[in-house]
C-alpha cells in the first residue's frame, strides 16, 4: 500500500455507523483508515477503544461482517484501508482465508498487534501471498534486534506506539518518541507513524517535529464521533490535518 505523507490514519471500530464516520473523516482530509475488528479480549486497547468494541459485538459485529463492511468502505472510498485485530480472530477464520477474503473485501494491510513479528511467519507469508502488508507495532521498550526484525518484514508503515501502554487519549506527547524515531529510521524507508495518546492537532504537530512521517489517531476519533457524530469528527480531523501540515 502507498502512504501519503504526512499521513492522518484514523482508527474506527467496525460498527454499524463506521461507513458514513469514515466518510466523514476522508473528508477530513484522512489519508487511510483503520477499521478495528472487535475481540473480547482486547490486550492493546484501552478504554476507548474496548467501550467501541463491546458496543460493536452487541450489535451483532463479527469477522465475517466486519470484511463485508470493509468491502462497502472500499466502494466508497479509495484511501488505504488496514484492519487491526487480533490472533484470536484470525485463527478462528483461519490465516489463509482471513487474508484471502480481506484482500477480496479491498483491504490493503492489516495490523495484529499480538502477533510480534518473529512469531508470525505463517500470518505474514498469508498476507504476502494475498498482497496484503502486514504493519508491525514498535514501542520505546523495543531493541534493536527486534526493530530491525519487525523492519525487515514490514510492509505499507512501521506503527510507532509512542508509550508503553494501552491506547487512550493523553495531554502530552511522551519524551520517549523522539529517540524511538531516530532508532526507528536507518532500518526502514517505510513511513514511521507514531499512535497511542495522539488527541490533539498539538500534539500532532510534536509528532511531526520528532521527525515522524505521519499520526495514527483512535480514542480521540472515537471520543469526538460519539460526543458529535460525523460532523464533528470532520471537523476534528481537519484540524489535525492543518497543524501536521504547517
Amino acid at each position: 500500500m502507498r502512504i501519503e505523507t504526512p499521513a492522518l490514519v484514523i482508527y474506527l471500530m467496525a460498527d454499524h455507523d463506521t461507513v458514513e464516520l469514515a466518510e466523514a473523516a476522508v473528508r477530513g482530509g484522512a489519508t487511510a483508515i483503520e477499521i478495528g475488528i472487535p475481540f473480547s479480549d482486547p490486550l492493546a486497547d484501552g478504554p476507548t477503544v474496548q467501550r467501541a468494541g463491546q458496543r460493536a459485538l452487541r450489535n451483532g459485529m463479527t469477522a465475517t461482517r466486519a470484511l463485508e463492511l470493509i468491502g462497502k468502505l472500499r466502494r466508497r472510498i479509495a484511501v488505504p484501508l488496514i484492519p487491526m485485530t487480533y490472533a484470536g480472530p484470525v485463527m478462528a477464520y483461519g490465516e489463509e482465508r482471513f487474508c484471502a477474503d480481506l484482500a477480496a473485501a479491498g483491504a490493503d494491510g492489516m495490523i495484529v498487534p499480538d502477533v510480534p513479528h518473529d512469531e508470525a511467519g505463517d500470518l505474514l507469508e498469508a498476507c504476502r501471498r494475498n498482497g496484503l502488508d502486514m504493519v508491525p507495532l514498535l514501542a520505546p521498550t523495543s531493541t534493536d534486534e527486534r526493530i530491525e526484525l519487525a523492519c525487515r518484514g514490514a510492509g505499507g508503515f512501521v506503527y510507532l506506539v509512542s508509550v508503553a501502554g494501552i491506547t487512550g487519549s493523553r495531554q502530552r506527547l511522551s519524551d520517549r518518541v523522539g529517540p524511538l524515531v531516530g532508532r526507528v529510521r536507518p532500518h526502514t524507508e517505510l513511513p514511521l507513524l507514531v499512535g497511542f495518546g495522539i488527541a490533539s492537532g498539538g500534539i500532532a504537530r510534536e509528532v511531526m517535529d520528532t521527525g515522524a512521517d505521519g499520526v495514527v489517531i483512535g480514542s480521540k476519533a472515537i471520543e469526538v464521533s460519539e460526543a458529535e457524530g460525523a460532523e464533528g469528527l470532520e471537523r476534528f480531523v481537519a484540524e489535525v490535518g492543518t497543524a501536521i501540515t504547517k
